[in-house]
């Protein structure tokens, strides 16, 4: 068919008349995980003028293999098997391409920006901009506004941000936007304007951390008496653990805590005095991360000691006379956030001034009274061949590209050779505090229905750990059952990442064989996700010294520097037989060739939202 010349061009002439504005072409790149509880109100519009630490995080490469490469290096069938890699070998893997680098800064160019405020970071992971908000808003077509804590303390977000289509796809995330915290937490950047300090991570909480009802235990218990009170000696006998390191030169294990906890020196020589007399003025060798320092005196209670107390005084016991580390992580001001530990692990990971999630983590220098007013922790130490860390927070308050982000780092640090452990919460199915999601409007309530995953635990590349504890009137010689004491063990399934192919077997198993009684409304029960956790250690009962007097703790914040405790072990035989750290565990748990190492749990439920499960 034939058209007419003037048709063409009427035609050629309204397609540029309405040649769409600038924006037309942005899609929506981010939205906000939940809506803020009840507690938090909408206060106003942030101020024009104010300044924000804008972080554009690039698209990495290869990072679509991450899970192929990782299973290369730690599935004990793979010809490549413990081949570890080098920090080097990473970054340059997985360093974004000079085309998303050059399409990102052509894009801030033509919005404006001077060509000198664009900073690039070393392995080309970041661009970095100190940007007014009224440029922020121009640049992500959004409106940041101010919103207030029934406490008093205030955070800012967007709800949502966009991108141009040609950008979107060189860009993984962009902060401070949409990253809102909802437990109080001065871990992020707030403005000098709203600087009302509140809670952080390490922050005294009922929710995070091990629980105790108070009680009184008894001190030296036979192993006839484990089902009531556990020590290490109930351990060394449930498990096994008789080993005695050799390699203790070589081998690292670590354990996170997030200022203002802190162990009492006082409280770990009364525990290692009854329970490991060599131990007796022994200490965590401190790594202070972002300003991160051993401060007994200036906070004390159950609330501040109680987890390190615990970890460092069954860690220590267990692995001695292997040296434990304590990465102490975030100064007293700021505190610290998940990366900020991962910062000071892999330098790869870091960012100039920052760059790190401003409403999860602090954000250094901090130049507040009192503050660490020096650059941020930047690979300071090579990672441990071990790290325990028994906090963290509710999946659905992290968006799906932060979560990812930072579980991609947990999979290089696999694959540098250092297995990850994670508690897996106290809650069940439910959240922090036992709150659900409720399944219309998305926020967490105590009344919601619908389960609540734990993250960093739902990160596939990471080995999750749940609790366990003996069955009352039974032994350490007898099966145990799912922790359901004063805690129940948290688990579930993600709905944020994708079944890893190291748990397809079981997990399908699972479902096959013993189908929950529950349908999409309550969880994510696609079949297809991420199940959680990888393996569980008694979490029930614990004898700990915590200031000054013996209490019994509850909780996977003790099951999880136990593993970490027996992993340490693992690698020490490794080490002396002449190979390399275990690294990533995962694969080597679910595959068959280790099923005669555990122990299936059949008994007990972990239960939340209103249901057995």
């Amino acid at each position: 068919m034939l058209l007419s010349w003037s048709f063409l061009v009427l035609a050629l002439g309204g397609l540029a008349a309405a040649v769409p504005a600038r924006r037309a072409n942005y899609v929506v790149h981010e939205k906000r995980a939940a809506e803020p509880s009840s507690a938090w109100t909408l206060s106003r519009r942030l101020e024009s003028d104010m300044v924000l630490p804008m972080r554009f995080g690039l698209t990495q490469s290869n990072i679509d293999r991450v899970e192929e490469i990782l299973m290369s290096i730690s599935h004990p069938e793979s010809p490549t098997f413990g081949k570890h890699l080098s920090p080097e070998q990473v970054i340059d893997m997985f360093k974004p391409s000079s085309e998303t680098v050059d399409v990102v800064k052509s894009w801030l160019v033509g919005s404006g920006i001077a060509p000198e405020r664009i900073r690039i970071t070393g392995n080309k992971g970041w661009i970095e901009l100190n940007a007014t908000v009224a440029e922020a808003e121009d640049l992500l077509n959004t409106e940041y506004h101010v919103y207030e804590h029934e406490s008093g303390a205030e955070q800012i977000s967007c709800h949502s941000y966009s991108l141009p289509g040609h950008v979107q796809p060189h860009i993984e995330l962009v902060k401070p936007t949409v990253h809102f915290n909802h437990r109080v937490s001065p871990g992020g950047y707030i403005p000098e304007k709203l600087k009302k300090r509140t809670g952080k991570l390490g922050q005294p909480s009922p929710y995070n951390g091990p629980k105790t009802n108070g009680q009184t235990p008894s001190i030296n218990p036979t192993l006839d008496e484990c089902d009531e009170y556990i020590t290490p000696a109930c351990l060394r006998a449930l498990y096994n653990i008789y080993y005695t390191p050799t390699q203790t030169g070589r081998n690292t294990y670590g354990v996170v805590e997030f200022t203002p906890q802190s162990y009492l020196a006082t409280d770990l020589d009364m525990f290692f005095g009854n329970y490991s007399p060599n131990l007796v003025g022994s200490r965590p060798t401190l790594v202070s991360i972002d300003g991160g320092q051993y401060e007994p005196s200036q906070y004390q209670g159950f609330s501040y000691n109680g987890e390190s107390d615990l970890d460092f005084e069954y860690a220590m016991t267990l692995v001695y006379p292997q040296n434990v580390t304590l990465l102490q992580t975030g100064d007293m001001v700021e505190g610290g956030g998940f990366d900020n530990w991962l910062d000071a692990v892999d330098a790869s990971f870091c960012t100039y001034e920052g760059g790190d999630v401003p409403s999860q983590d602090g954000i250094y220098p901090d130049t507040a009274p009192g503050g660490y007013d020096a650059p941020e922790s930047c690979g300071i130490i090579p990672p441990p061949y071990v790290v325990s860390t028994s906090y963290g927070q509710d999946e659905v308050s992290a968006t799906p590209a932060y979560a990812i982000r930072q579980c991609n780092e947990y999979a290089k640090l696999g694959m540098m050779g250092t297995t990850v452990l994670y508690a897996s919460g106290d809650y069940g199915v439910a959240g922090f505090g036992g709150e659900c999601i409720d399944a219309t409007t998305g926020e967490e309530t105590l009344n919601g229905t619908r389960f609540n995953p734990d993250f960093p635990a739902t990160c596939p590349y990471v080995t999750a750990v749940g609790a366990t504890q003996v069955s009352p009137g039974r032994t350490v010689y007898e099966p145990e059952s799912a922790a359901e004491t004063v805690i129940y063990s948290g688990g579930g399934f993600s709905n944020i990442f994708a079944m890893p192919s190291y748990q397809a077997t079981a997990v399908r198993h699972y479902l096959e064989a013993y189908p929950p009684p529950y349908t999409a409304a309550q969880y994510n029960n696609s079949g297809n996700v991420r199940a959680f956790p990888d393996l569980a250690a008694n979490g029930v009962n614990y004898v700990i010294a915590i200031d000054g007097e013996f209490e019994l703790v509850y909780g996977t914040s003790a099951s999880s520097p136990v593993v970490g405790s027996m992993i340490t072990m693992v690698n020490d035989a490794r080490l002396a037989a002449g190979k390399g750290p275990i690294g990533f565990l995962n694969p080597a748990i679910y595959s068959p060739l280790f099923a005669a190492a555990f122990h299936d749990i059949t008994n007990g439920t972990n239960q939340g939202c209103g249901k057995p499960f």
